[in-house]
């Protein structure tokens, strides 16, 4: 009987875990910042490489603004036109000079946040996209907990100090990771400086960027710092070399470029993206009992990379659990198998595998029914 060669779709099942042999303490592997809370981890797996009381709830000022872009990109439309109110006009803080009045496109209003770090900005945003200042802090509060950021709670869009405002270095790494996806904010982060439109004035605006990684950081892509006396200086940063995004954030860092240049320095230095599982390695075959076909062959569909130490990869193990035999009918996705692969005793990855295609069953009445289907067409034809 013909041999069918189908190649099965591996499905990823559970994100990379957080070891705790992940994370290191600053002395012991020479990493010294100044920073209360620190944290590196690598954007596309999670993996932590590095933390410092990651998870100690904290003040976050400005950072805050991460969220507030990836909830207007979201919800907001960048050709809108945002109408500046009196509340947003008037906010303290760091500013892009917006008037009561004053239109703007969403776009430039976001280049305005991240770069300028405007509080008007924060607001003139929130109220556009959220229809208002407390219905905006819900979407972000709401995307929060979707993330997985458990520890966050927002209670504005712009960082200022306020009762229940806070997250961890460990969440808002998590934050930035998930922005770090999304084209248009890794567009606008990474920019050094914008030339904004300012209605009543014969010159325009021109913001200047004040991630000074983007300047001073080989392979800097990102994000943004913050500063109130509450929560002191703060900052996400982001790098990329050799296909592998890297995220820091420092919290209470008075000095916030270096630590965060030393945390990125660790990961690199100590970690590579590796392919662990290759796309199209053959696993196995799976025997059908009463099929049209008497057999199919498994193969994965995609590469699985993973950052990892040159001891780490050396340890990499794989485990597959793989059906020897299936009973036909062999449904379009159906589960044949597993492959789990581990680190030492901790599982990074469990991966399903699946049929792609459907394997009818080779029995009396089956094949009655397809020669009845058959037929009928056939006379229809002939009508």
């Amino acid at each position: 009987m013909k041999r069918i060669i189908a190649r099965t779709t591996a499905v990823l099942l559970a994100f990379a875990a957080i070891f705790a042999y992940n994370t290191h303490d600053a002395k012991a592997e020479g990493v010294d910042v100044s920073a209360a809370s620190a944290i590196v981890l690598e954007a596309t797996t999670g993996r932590v490489l590095y933390e410092k009381d990651a998870h100690n709830k904290m003040p976050m000022a400005s950072t805050t603004k991460v969220m507030t872009a990836i909830v207007a990109l979201e919800y907001g439309n960048l050709d809108d036109v945002v109408t500046v109110s009196k509340n947003a006009s008037g906010v303290e803080g760091s500013s892009i000079w917006l008037s009561v009045g004053e239109k703007m496109t969403l776009s430039d209003m976001l280049y305005g946040l991240m770069l300028a770090s405007g509080n008007d900005a924060a607001v003139a945003i929130a109220e556009h996209v959220g229809g208002s200042l407390d219905g905006f802090i819900e979407l972000m509060n709401a995307k929060a907990q979707e993330i997985g950021a458990y520890n966050t709670h927002f209670a504005n869009p712009n960082g200022l100090p306020a009762d229940g405002h806070y997250t961890t270095a460990y969440d808002l790494a998590l934050i930035c990771a998930y922005a770090m996806q999304n084209e248009n904010f890794c567009e606008i982060v990474k920019t050094q400086y914008k030339t904004l439109p300012w209605e009543g004035h014969e010159w325009d605006r021109v913001v200047k960027n004040k991630n000074k990684i983007l300047w001073n950081y080989e392979g800097g892509n990102g994000i943004k710092t913050g500063y109130t006396r509450e929560a002191g200086r703060c900052l996400t940063a982001a790098a990329q070399r050799n296909g592998m995004q890297l995220v820091s954030v420092v919290l209470c860092a008075p000095d916030m470029f270096s630590d965060s240049m030393a945390l990125m320095d660790y990961g690199f230095q100590n970690y590579q993206n590796r392919v662990i599982m290759e796309t199209g390695e053959f696993i196995g075959d799976v025997s059908v009992d009463d099929g049209m076909e008497d057999s199919f062959s498994v193969y994965t569909d995609k590469d699985i990379v993973y950052p990892l130490t040159d001891a780490e990869y050396e340890q990499i193990k794989r485990s597959v659990h793989l059906d020897d035999k299936v009973k036909a009918p062999v449904n379009k996705g159906q589960l044949v198998g597993t492959i789990d692969l581990w680190l030492g005793e901790n599982r990074l990855y469990s991966v399903e595998l699946k049929s792609v295609y459907y394997i009818g069953e080779n029995s009396y009445e089956f094949n009655l029914n397809k020669l009845l289907k058959f037929w009928t067409n056939t006379r229809m034809l002939d009508m």
